[in-house]
């Protein structure tokens, strides 16, 4: 059962509660009023509904805080009860006075309806407001229960979800960093191999330009050595060609012409000695002029030249 149908249930227990009392008080005014203006002086008849109206207002007032005092689940102590129970006596002595006043049974039985309902009215509706309130309130509880137990599970439901959520995101921390750390890694390692490329490249370089020094070097003192070689031959060749010279030039006047090519080699002797042309004549029997003309040859002709001259005499 629900909150919805306890309330209805307790919206008809009130209804038919109030519809009783309602009815009670009514045909009670209508029993108690000529009983009461039959025993009261002629002049104040008219205070006869009076008596009625004061039990009923009585009984009004048992009804209503029973039902509030019920629906809280509290009790008003001794009191109520001798309030409800002697508006209830007073009520039914009320109704059966006038037919037990004539011994009319029946009459008194007819007139007893009206208050014994409405005293086992008032009973009955009290018990059943306050099982109504036990039931709610356990009813309350149970929904306070269930809501708190929602409430708890909606909260385990976030906290489940926030979790989650955290380890996701520490999930998707931890991914990116090792991503961070494996790219650093891979970067680390390009610039590595880059740097061990471009020192192996600066090795290299190292290595070739040693090699090219050596090779430099090696060809440098074998040019060295070349030169020198070189050099010791032309010193060997200009001390053979001196010798020749001086050979040619120590010898004894030409007593006649000398063969052409032995006086070329003569006078170019002569001139490579610095030699006068007339000293070069009379070694080689030569006219003067002839000698001075060769001279003039040798004076224009390229140092080379001369001596390709020379050993092609030779």
């Amino acid at each position: 059962m629900n909150t919805a149908q306890v309330r209805s249930a307790e919206q008809a227990l009130s209804v038919g509660t109030w519809a009783i009392v309602a009815g009670a008080m009514l045909y009670s005014v209508l029993t108690v009023t000529p009983l009461a203006a039959a025993h009261t002086p002629p002049e104040w008849a008219w205070t006869a509904p009076i008596l009625p109206l004061v039990v009923d207002a009585a009984v009004v007032i048992v009804v209503r805080l029973d039902a509030t005092l019920a629906r809280l689940g509290e009790g008003g102590g001794a009191w109520p009860i001798v309030l409800r129970w002697m508006t209830g006596a007073m009520t039914l002595a009320l109704n059966v006075a006038e037919s037990a006043l004539r011994k009319d049974m029946v009459g008194a039985a007819v007139h007893a309806v009206a208050p014994l309902l409405l005293i086992v009215t008032a009973e009955t509706g009290l018990a059943y407001r306050r099982a109504i309130t036990a039931a709610q309130v356990a009813l309350n509880e149970r929904e306070r229960a269930e809501r708190a137990e929602r409430e708890r599970a909606e909260v385990e439901r976030r906290e489940a979800a926030e979790r989650a959520r955290r380890e996701e995101r520490e999930y998707e921390a931890r991914v990116a960093r090792e991503q961070r750390e494996h790219d650093a890694a891979i970067e680390r390692e390009r610039a590595e191999v880059a740097e061990r490329a471009r020192r192996e490249e600066r090795d290299a370089e190292r290595a070739r330009e040693r090699a090219e020094s050596a090779e430099r070097e090696r060809r440098e003192r074998e040019d060295e050595q070349r030169r020198a070689e070189h050099e010791h031959r032309e010193r060997q060749a200009a001390e053979r060609e001196r010798r020749e010279r001086l050979e040619l030039l120590s010898a004894d006047p030409a007593e006649g012409k000398l063969p052409e090519d032995r006086a070329r080699l003569i006078v170019r002797a002569a001139f490579e000695e610095g030699h006068p042309v007339r000293a070069a004549a009379e070694l080689c029997g030569w006219s003067v002029g002839w000698v001075s003309t060769r001279y003039q040859e040798f004076r224009e002709e390229p140092p080379a030249g001369r001596l390709s001259l020379v050993e092609g005499a030779r």
